[in-house]
């Protein structure tokens, strides 16, 4: 008992101490937003065969609606799957705040961030290739302004409303997240738990990329504090949150009617992140 009430403490006064600096992240967040999301959508309609490589670089930086976006574009098939899978690949939900205001080093979140930009790039033009010498994926223009009515972002509410709607939602996660994580480390152990997954380098991207597939922050939310507990290391986190597309998979069922196709798509970007993951594994 006397173990469980430390871990609620440490646990209470450890996600006390990021609620400022979460507030201020996406604050900031949510005016780049503001300033650029039309901007952005814009740049990637006329990337035509560039697609995959300003997909990998507009998705690096966190936007709330930008994979929707994405997957909304595909579907009209403004964009290719090449460019989407790029989006996708790069896009990492909730990672980089949590990142940021847990004090992780620059440098490691720099690394984290290049690896899925390179993972991005390479995947989204090795796609477009193959569909083009296949002559499968043909991109035509459709009626842009039917398919923006499916996004799902926050954009009307407001900066500061947006902000602490994030940071509430957030917020609420990583306490759950990271109370049960402390609780799992104290009862197993620390030493045991790295070291099980040290020792198993393609179950832990292949675990990490199932999670990643959970359609919303909680996912990306889980494996980035697993991360900052050293519970895993950073080729099975790259695995995690470069399958994480956030309510982007979900919105290309609503979108896309070629169910197949759908599930194909997410069977790709499943394969892409485990398989990064353990290349990464062996590498490091």
């Amino acid at each position: 008992m006397q173990g469980i009430l430390e871990t609620l403490k440490e646990t209470s006064l450890d996600t006390i101490k990021i609620i400022p600096f979460l507030f201020i992240t996406y604050l900031i967040m949510e005016y780049i937003e503001h300033k650029t999301s039309d901007k952005v959508k814009a740049t990637i309609e006329k990337s035509g065969r560039f697609g995959p490589l300003l997909g990998a670089m507009l998705g690096i930086f966190p936007q709330c609606g930008f994979s929707v976006s994405a997957t909304n574009l595909y579907a009209g098939r403004v964009i290719t799957l090449g460019t989407l899978m790029a989006v996708y690949l790069t896009t990492s939900d909730e990672m980089l705040p949590i990142l940021l205001t847990e004090s992780v080093p620059v440098s490691t979140i720099i690394t984290i961030l290049g690896i899925k930009l390179i993972i991005g790039i390479i995947a989204g033009f090795g796609i477009d290739i193959v569909m083009k010498i296949r002559k499968s994926d043909k991109v035509e223009k459709n009626n842009i302004e039917e398919l923006c009515e499916h996004e799902h972002c926050h954009c009307d509410e407001g900066i500061i409303f947006s902000a602490v709607k994030h940071t509430l939602n957030i917020i609420i996660f990583i306490f759950i997240i990271t109370f049960v994580i402390n609780g799992v480390i104290l009862l197993i152990g620390e030493d045991a738990i790295a070291d099980f997954i040290s020792k198993n380098v393609i179950l832990g991207p292949i675990i990490a990329g199932l999670i990643g597939l959970i359609p919303n922050c909680a996912s990306s939310v889980i494996l980035t504090e697993l991360f900052v507990e050293n519970v895993i290391s950073m080729p099975v986190l790259v695995s995690g949150v470069a399958v994480n597309a956030g309510v982007g998979l979900l919105v290309l069922f609503k979108t896309n009617k070629d169910i197949k196709e759908n599930f194909k798509i997410i069977g790709l970007l499943y394969s892409i992140g485990v398989l990064s993951g353990i290349i990464l594994q062996l590498i490091v």
